[in-house]
């Protein structure tokens, strides 16, 4: 027993050494691709968050709270929104929430792009889900600083990795819950479009996607936060935002930087969530 133990440890699958030949094989071969991404991404997120600085933050604020009021019909939600904001006005912060907001909205619109059709996709197909399954697993359980590793040889440092890592992480949510909502569908919703000759684009938007829409939506309200959740790995790879006071506050211990800087990542994922909400018509 102990001489297959021995035989097996003794001839090691150089899985590392593999993956290491694999990454550089992509980066010599395919380099310019990779900087045309990168420098595509860096230049479209650094222009939205310039064009949002350059507006005086109270505006921005006033605009926030109207549109949260609009959406929700309710003071309190404005209110809190109004407040939650001047806080972090109030606190220094608000170059960093304005990246952050640039990163977190990209990242789950970008998500949400890419997770709903494929949900629509694997719902429809139950060979495709199957074959997703454990690729969607190995996305949300490989741990972030895993494959942090890759994407800064193949894209560098800055707010480009910082996005592309966001959407690896966070779009595994848009999948799996635009796959259930589908899949949740009543059949007797299905049979009633089939019995008034509905084909099945007329199905898909007339029917599944209605039906499917809050769980839908709660997909992008998770993607997110699961974006907010990576604000500090971020921040460790090059992207700004409030990220950035939390590592550095890490680094030097410095207690109420990380207390300011946490609570101001707090209060902005409560205003996106509850401005998220707004859509699926819940009321808070």
């Amino acid at each position: 027993m102990g001489a297959l133990v021995d035989f097996i440890t003794a001839n090691k699958i150089p899985i590392g050494p593999w993956g290491k030949a694999f990454f550089a094989f992509l980066t010599t071969n395919f380099k310019a691709f990779f900087n045309g991404i990168s420098d595509g991404l860096t230049w479209f997120l650094e222009t939205l968050t310039n064009i949002l600085l350059w507006f005086p933050p109270l505006i921005i604020i006033i605009s926030v709270v109207a549109l949260a009021w609009y959406l929700q019909k309710s003071w309190k939600l404005a209110l809190g929104v109004g407040l939650g904001l001047l806080f972090i006005l109030n606190q220094g912060l608000w170059k960093g929430m304005i990246e952050t907001i640039v990163l977190v909205v990209s990242a789950a619109g970008a998500s949400m792009a890419i997770g709903v059709p494929i949900g629509i996709w694997a719902a429809h197909n139950p060979r495709v889900y199957r074959f997703l399954l454990p690729i969607l697993d190995l996305m949300q359980t490989l741990p972030t600083f895993v494959y942090l590793i890759p994407i800064i040889i193949m894209f560098g440092l800055g707010v480009a990795p910082g996005l592309i890592v966001t959407v690896i992480f966070a779009a595994p949510a848009p999948i799996r819950l635009t796959h259930l909502g589908i899949t949740s569908v009543p059949r007797p919703l299905i049979e009633a479009g089939e019995a008034f000759g509905a084909t099945k684009q007329q199905l898909l938007w007339k029917v599944e996607l209605p039906s499917a829409l809050p769980t839908i939506m709660a997909g992008l309200t998770q993607c997110i936060m699961l974006s907010l959740s990576m604000v500090v790995i971020s921040a460790l790879i090059g992207a700004n935002g409030l990220g950035s006071p939390v590592v550095r506050a890490l680094n030097s211990l410095n207690i109420p930087l990380g207390i300011e800087a946490g609570l101001a990542i707090v209060v902005l994922a409560i205003i996106l969530d509850r401005m998220c909400k707004v859509t699926t018509g819940a009321k808070s």
